[in-house]
């Protein structure tokens, strides 16, 4: 690649319309957050003013359920004095950084997330434009790359900071490039590896990596004079490799306490995660998740040893709960569990931070379960983030897939309901267990065009159990989180209504498959029929009724804006909370 490769994307008319699209998306989102207040104009249009009421944004924009701003991109205006302006992103929060509450200290850091999110707008419209009534037919890993817009609700959701454009290229889930991960072996004095039941190091690692490849894994070992016996491979993103622990973990280097073996022979796409491989060379065989200290959506995407530690035991944990609970098998819910998991502790920068510090991770790695063994003749797979994808003509994956089921929209939403959301609301209601069920932490089994069964992912690092005198194993004690009363439903009200729902509800109305209120009276009839099949938890749908008039808005980006290297302090998740007035509940009075 050539210099001026590397930044072929970056033509003006890409740039141009990755600005109208980024911008039509923050009018959208800071509207919805009470951010910015959007005035109605005499011609039917609305505006925002900058903060010193010079500059003007002009624009359409369909009111939806949720305080859903549905805004034309191509309607959107600017002018200042009267003379019209070219849509200038960086420009746009400059403009509205008082509005906003962007600070002196974060404001040219998201800048750079910006930029790099509408650089990464601009490759994808390099690529091959895949209508989605044939991205339905490509398959998982081809639906998977082929999502273009990431986190629906986040302005600078691609901020990647640390990757160059070489790097983007060649690990950003889009690019969908062939990635080799490398291998380290970690001395056993400060490595730990934790596995579920029946799992046994040697014999996994065998079957991850090959006989042929732990030989000669082992035969560097013992050309340094080193006992293969008194390490654990531990696999790392080439990213972390190259930029973080030839430099930060030099030491460890020297002293042989870590070990470079080299590339392992298979190949892996990054997901929707940028952190999580799929094995593409061996589809059946576990995803790979890796630290990364990138930062990328108001987090620095380490992972920690010391949570690794206890990951299998969490997952074989929920694994029995779900098996044992008929409510949860009818619905088809599985996981696919992180099955092991391995971690490096550098005992000096640990005794110089705490334990939420990004120095404690930078070298860990789990192994999840692939789904591709699990299928049923007849099924695919498909992110859940892909039902909100909407291709270049405008129309939504949901609504293909609605087409080519041949059921009524009605019909097709109550199925993925009871597949998806179901389990969710009888997490809640019998166990106060709550997931992060977002597009990308679920996969949805499909059978022509219908949704099956959904699988969530993502487990240990991601539940939690409200309950304060739920009886749990002592190594998955760290699941119980303390949340106030009023706050417990917004798992649901937030994650699932809020994150999600509103904006398919939204895509399927403005294609005219599904208009709102029968949208949001099929979720309404799926949570009654939920809860009359389960009258002995009736004090508690009374206790957190799904049916409140209203529920309080918890806004992200404002997080982001306010934070964007840590959004939420995770020695207390539930006080970072950036609430907001209330949201008028869709589904109350239906």
């Amino acid at each position: 690649m050539t210099l001026s490769d590397a930044v072929a994307h970056l033509s003006p008319h890409r740039w141009a319309r990755a600005n109208r699209l980024l911008i039509r998306k923050a009018l959208a989102e800071f509207a919805h957050e009470r951010l910015i207040t959007p005035e109605a104009t005499a011609d039917g249009r609305f505006e925002v003013l900058s903060d010193d009421g010079l500059t003007r944004y002009g624009f359409t924009s369909v009111r939806r359920a949720l305080d859903h701003w549905q805004v034309d991109a191509d309607s959107i205006t600017r002018q200042r004095d009267g003379v019209d302006l070219p849509l200038a992103a960086l420009d746009f929060f400059i403009e509205l950084k008082k509005s906003l509450g962007l600070s002196e200290e974060i404001l040219p850091v998201y800048l750079e997330e910006i930029s790099s999110t509408l650089s990464g707008t601009c490759y994808k419209l390099t690529k091959p434009q895949t209508p989605v009534a044939q991205l339905m037919e490509s398959g998982f890993q081809a639906i998977e790359t082929g999502m273009t817009e990431g986190h629906p609700c986040f302005v600078a959701n691609n901020g990647r900071l640390g990757f160059g454009v070489h790097e983007y290229l060649s690990y950003a889930p889009e690019t969908a490039s062939p990635v080799r991960l490398v291998w380290l072996a970690a001395h056993r004095s400060r490595a730990a590896f934790t596995a579920g039941v029946g799992i046994e190091y040697e014999t996994f690692v065998r079957e991850e990596l090959g006989t042929e490849t732990v030989a000669r894994f082992n035969s560097l070992l013992t050309a340094q004079e080193l006992d293969p016996a008194d390490y654990l491979f531990i696999p790392v993103h080439p990213w972390q490799w190259w930029n973080k622990l030839t430099v930060t973990f030099a030491a460890e280097v020297a002293q042989q306490s870590l070990v470079c073996l080299g590339e392992g022979d298979d190949e892996y796409l990054a997901q929707q995660s940028i952190r999580t491989f799929f094995n593409s060379s061996a589809p059946e065989k576990h995803y790979v998740k890796t630290a990364l200290s990138v930062l990328n959506m108001g987090f620095m995407r380490g992972l920690s040893a010391a949570y690794m530690e206890a990951t299998p035991a969490i997952n074989d944990w929920l694994a029995g709960l779900i098996d044992s609970d008929p409510v949860l098998k009818s619905t088809g819910l599985s996981i696919i569990r992180e099955r092991a998991a391995v971690g490096y502790r550098h005992l000096e920068y640990e005794a110089a931070t705490d334990k939420y510090s990004a120095y404690r991770k930078m070298l860990a790695a789990l192994w999840r379960e692939s789904p591709v063994s699990s299928l049923q003749e007849g099924e695919s797979l498909a992110t859940m983030a892909s039902l909100v994808h909407v291709d270049h003509e405008g129309n939504g994956f949901a609504a293909a897939l609605i087409e080519h089921s041949g059921l009524t929209p009605a019909e097709w939403l109550r199925r993925y309901l009871k597949a998806y959301f179901t389990p969710l609301l009888h997490s809640f209601y019998a166990y106060d267990l709550v997931f992060m069920p977002h597009g990308e932490n679920v996969i949805l089994v499909l059978k022509d065009g219908v949704v099956e069964r959904a699988i969530y992912k993502d487990i240990a690092e991601e539940i939690a159990v409200m309950d304060p005198e739920a009886v749990l194993p002592p190594t998955v004690e760290r699941l119980r989180v303390e949340v106030p009363e009023d706050k417990k439903l917004l798992s649901i009200f937030t994650d699932v209504f809020d994150c999600f729902f509103r904006f398919l509800a939204s895509n399927l109305a403005e294609e005219g498959v599904l208009d709102e209120e029968d949208f949001w009276r099929t979720v309404a009839e799926t949570v009654r029929d939920y809860q009359h099949s389960m009258p002995e938890l009736a004090d508690k749908f009374a206790q957190y009724d799904m049916f409140a008039s209203e529920f309080s808005l918890s806004c992200l980006n404002r997080l982001q804006l306010r934070n964007n290297k840590q959004m939420v302090d995770l020695a207390d998740p539930a006080g970072a909370l950036q609430l907001v007035g209330n949201l008028k509940n869709p589904i109350a009075g239906l």
